[in-house]
């Protein structure tokens, strides 16, 4: 078996970027987001990046990191309202924006990792989210068509891997991380803990090795997006 284990996220990636590329990334917010693959795109210096996931984390931390730096030249999002740069970028032209509904998105991810080209759906018929894309009738109904995604690679945060790269969740922290893990050309996991093979239950993995090429183990500082606390 190849290699998988890396010792810091700046080898993990090493050899996978490039300037243009596609990347999908995982996270929901600030809760699952792989923050150590981030930083280390932004150490690397790869440019005009186009980014899928749900949202762009927050200025200066998780996928912010990157806008701040002005590597990524379109993002592909469901939800952009806690991000400050983001807002200035896309309103002075410096980034592109592609809206996705949230559903729509995950599918999107889903579809590309199982090798679908495209699917029809009647989410965002008749909005601004159906400009330019096919649509067909089914059952008297009118849907339209969203393209599966195959990203150049995928980053994800797992809360445990096993020696081959078997991923484990944990709670609202998997979110969009194993439909990200499906649809990247190459895909890299950071973790927080590494255990030996056949210590996971093989019916409680939730992203089996054979979609992760590389994974890391890393320190996370799981910041909280939205503090709110009752008045005394």
């Amino acid at each position: 078996m190849a290699q998988k284990n890396y010792s810091d996220a700046n080898s993990a990636l090493e050899g996978l970027l490039f300037d243009g590329m596609t990347i999908a990334a995982g996270g929901f917010g600030l809760c699952g987001i792989p923050e150590n693959l981030i930083a280390a795109i932004r150490d690397s210096g790869v440019k005009d990046l186009t980014v899928y996931s749900n949202n762009a984390g927050v200025d200066e931390f998780g996928l912010g990191v990157l806008l701040q730096t002005k590597q990524v030249k379109k993002m592909v999002s469901s939800y952009v309202g806690e991000n400050a740069e983001f807002m200035r970028q896309y309103l002075s032209g410096e980034l592109e924006l592609e809206f996705n509904p949230q559903g729509t998105l995950a599918e999107r991810m889903r579809a590309g990792g199982a090798g679908i080209p495209g699917f029809y759906t009647k989410t965002g018929v008749g909005t601004l989210v159906a400009e330019g894309k096919e649509e067909k009738d089914f059952d008297g109904e009118t849907y339209i068509m969203e393209r599966g995604i195959v990203a150049d690679l995928a980053i994800v945060k797992a809360w445990k891997s096993d020696e081959h790269g078997n991923l484990l969740y944990r709670k609202t922290a998997r979110n969009f991380n194993p439909l990200a893990a499906t649809c990247g050309k190459v895909t890299v996991a950071e973790v927080e803990e590494i255990v030996p093979l056949g210590s996971l239950n093989p019916d409680n993995i939730h992203t089996p090795s054979i979609y992760v090429q590389r994974f890391v183990q890393g320190e996370h500082e799981k910041r909280i997006e939205q503090r709110t606390i009752r008045e005394a």
